[in-house]
């Protein structure tokens, strides 16, 4: 199991009708997490991050390459935290 970490405008909140309403978030930003998950596996890395939460972590952060997102024109910049080396 993996977590990809994105950083972006989105919608939130009940959607639905009176009988059933679910709290959901949608948008561009929760599409490219989503999107980036399943990397995880193949990098072998619990946690993905794109540039703009990369930017804002204090660890090392180590590049992993552009990757191809369906939907996307453009291959995505993922990173992920550094491994520490005992």
């Amino acid at each position: 199991m993996g977590i990809a970490l994105h950083r972006g405008p989105v919608f939130f909140g009940n959607i639905g009708s009176r009988d059933r309403l679910d709290f959901t978030v949608i948008g561009r930003a929760v599409n490219l997490a989503a999107r980036l998950e399943p990397l995880s596996k193949s990098t072998g890395r619990r946690v993905l991050l794109t540039d703009r939460v990369a930017e804002l972590v204090e660890q090392p952060i180590e590049e992993l390459g552009d990757f191809p997102i369906r939907g996307l024109a453009d291959p995505v910049a993922v990173f992920a935290v550094a491994e520490r080396r005992n």
